[in-house]
């Protein structure tokens, strides 16, 4: 295509802006003079467009004719191989020509920054909470006991960015350390050390004063309504209050007394006798 179409001056200096896998394409805009808003698209070529589709270039679905000066491709550039960027502006009809990346970019080269990461402890349970995660990545937690040398590696991912450890050792101290690390290989620097002390269960720590108080509050609410009772009760209210209701006729049971008879007289029991024949 002749060059004296593009009449429109294209993009200048282009770069990628990539952290913690995440690829910023941004560049300079023309310096032109345009009555409507100047517009840019992207397109790129990674190693399956060079060699499957001969060569074809695609667009960025989401920097097509942006007013913006940078384009978010973490999405495009999804493998370790080596991609081709190009961006062009766009002023009404007129558009310029095709800027590209001085040379090809590979996410690897990404650069990476330490984790941010929250530790907490419940009971016997520490916690650890990283406060962003990267895409395509994963983050290694180291944990140890601070008077012991051995230690513990978990892997965090973005499925599962929260680490939860149970049952430690009370009133020890354990220490926490993050690594971004991508599958590649690649590495951050590690976080410092980050210690805290477990306390242990927290049940008997919240339960003895709270039943303390509750029994308190209890009482202190019996004793104000005696107290209230006696002053404010009036004495007829208060004979009426208690007074003994009698019992229906059904419950009635007239009680007869037993009179018990002496009897004095002293009562005459025949016995039969043997007689001697001297006696006959």
């Amino acid at each position: 295509m002749p060059a004296d179409i593009w009449t429109l001056p294209a993009p200048n200096r282009v770069f990628v802006d990539s952290v913690n896998m995440r690829h910023i394409l941004r560049w300079r805009p023309p310096q032109a003079v345009c009555n409507t808003t100047v517009l840019f698209s992207v397109q790129y070529q990674g190693e399956f467009e060079l060699l499957v589709k001969n060569g074809t270039w695609m667009d960025v679905f989401d920097c097509q004719q942006i007013p913006f000066a940078h384009c978010d491709l973490s999405f495009e550039v999804g493998s370790d191989s080596d991609y081709d960027l190009q961006v062009r502006a766009q002023c009404g009809s007129e558009v310029s020509n095709w800027t590209k990346l001085g040379s090809p970019f590979n996410r690897r080269n990404t650069q990476l920054t330490v984790p941010e990461m929250t530790v907490k402890t419940a009971g016997d349970t520490l916690q650890v909470l990283m406060e962003e995660f990267p895409l395509s990545a994963a983050i290694r937690v180291t944990v140890w006991r601070k008077d012991e040398q051995q230690k513990m590696e978990y892997s965090l991912t973005p499925e599962q960015p929260m680490l939860h450890i149970e049952a430690l050792q009370e009133g020890k101290v354990y220490c926490v350390r993050a690594q971004l690390m991508l599958y590649s290989g690649v590495r951050s620097s590690s976080t410092r050390p980050h210690c805290v002390l477990v306390t242990g269960p927290e049940i008997l720590a919240w339960r003895t004063p709270t039943t303390v108080t509750v029994t308190l509050i209890i009482m202190l609410g019996l004793l104000f309504a005696v107290f209230w009772s006696v002053i404010h009760c009036r004495p007829g209210s208060c004979k009426n209050f208690l007074r003994k209701k009698s019992l229906p006729d059904s419950l009635n049971v007239k009680v007869i007394p037993m009179v018990e008879q002496a009897h004095n007289e002293e009562f005459w029991e025949p016995k039969p006798q043997v007689l001697n024949s001297d006696s006959v």
